[in-house]
């Protein structure tokens, strides 16, 4: 166990892992004959994760409304990596049937029958209409808003989540998620990787709907990761910063100017992490510009110059890491106080309380 998870004792308590070891070099080879789902999968962070874990020997099936791209990427990472266990299957992920036909033609392709990770990765930057300044202001009646971003950063999202807690849980060989399970010993997994954003952690100017929709996903995530020792599936989440791919249009590229942007490699390390260790249960991640800082010893950061000797580079860091103690414990000790008013209330209380509950139920069908 690391140092920092030494101080961290209560992560048997939640059952999620502890905080880890940012500086550690995942191995590929965990991912070796996994078989992992990929929205969104013909650009971008998708397509990124496809590479590195066809690569590794992974059976990935990358998924899109964009055929041409989809198709074209596996016929050049089979020939470059010599994986013929690479696939592509059409999904729009906003339709609640093509997910569901793609979710089988997955479990169709899988080897073994089932699927090791799902990661929601699926998403785009923003409608045609801007929701905070409204156009056409001449017109009789308003229109509506353009909700694409929320039907696919959130619906597309959600349905994608909801088939993974499906699925992932009849993965045949697998066994619940745990933190303590040793990774060479766990050939099959039961795997949720959520992409939010760094806008699901902070406000971003101008994107308010793509905001909203990535705040939901850090929502879904934190109520996910606390429930693995229901559903058995490890839930992990990262959230990229602004990252050098097509979803970063003309006008934000140009805002930035003379900053940084993230680099894909960075966040598709980042992925690999999660994907191939199946001890990190209920962790999440913002991935940004590679930047050489230092760590003093009240534990805060600060920005170094490049070429300082006492420094460390890092473009990954750990959100929510004391979620488990500020939230989960929190949220357990609460029950276990309600539990014991219970008891103290006894069985009186208890008659009490279910009387006025069905008088209650009663009350409302006879309205």
């Amino acid at each position: 166990m690391s140092q920092e998870a030494a101080k961290h004792p209560l992560g048997d308590l939640v059952r999620q892992s502890p905080p880890f070891d940012i500086n550690h070099v995942p191995d590929d080879s965990w991912v070796k004959d996994k078989v992992i789902v990929v929205t969104g999968g013909a650009s971008g962070f998708g397509a990124g994760f496809f590479k590195r874990w066809a690569a590794a020997g992974a059976v990935v099936i990358a998924t899109d409304i964009n055929v041409k791209n989809g198709d074209q990427l596996v016929r050049e990472v089979r020939k470059d990596t010599g994986n013929p266990n690479l696939h592509f299957v059409h999904c729009d992920v906003t339709d609640w049937q093509s997910q569901v036909n793609m979710f089988r033609e997955a479990v169709r392709l899988s080897p073994h029958g089932g699927i090791d990770t799902v990661v929601a990765n699926a998403g785009i930057a923003g409608g045609k209409r801007p929701f905070e300044r409204p156009t056409d202001l001449d017109l009789a009646e308003p229109p509506p808003p353009d909700l694409s971003v929320i039907d696919v950063n959130l619906t597309g999202v959600i349905y994608t989540t909801y088939l993974a807690l499906w699925y992932l849980p009849r993965n045949p060989g697998s066994s619940p998620a745990s933190p303590k399970c040793v990774p060479s010993d766990t050939p099959r997994d039961r795997h949720l990787m959520l992409i939010s954003s760094v806008a699901g952690l902070m406000p971003i100017p101008g994107a308010p709907l793509y905001g909203t929709s990535k705040h939901a996903v850090v929502g879904l995530y934190r109520t996910l990761r606390s429930m693995a020792s229901i559903h058995g599936v490890r839930v992990n989440m990262l959230c990229p910063y602004f990252i050098d791919t097509p979803l970063v249009k003309l006008g934000v590229r140009l805002v930035l100017a003379g900053g940084a942007m993230g680099k894909v490699e960075d966040v598709v390390d980042a992925a690999t992490r999660f994907a191939a260790n199946p001890r990190v249960v209920g962790r999440a991640v913002s991935v940004g510009p590679k930047l050489k800082v230092r760590q003093h010893a009240d534990g805060e950061w600060s920005l170094v110059e490049r070429d300082s000797q006492d420094a460390e580079e890092r473009a990954i860091w750990e959100v929510y890491l004391h979620d488990f103690e500020d939230a989960d414990v929190f949220q357990r000790r609460v029950v276990a106080i309600m539990n014991r008013a219970t008891e103290i209330r006894g069985w009186v209380g208890w008659t009490r309380d279910m009387v006025t509950a069905i008088i209650y139920g009663l009350r409302s069908l006879w309205r």
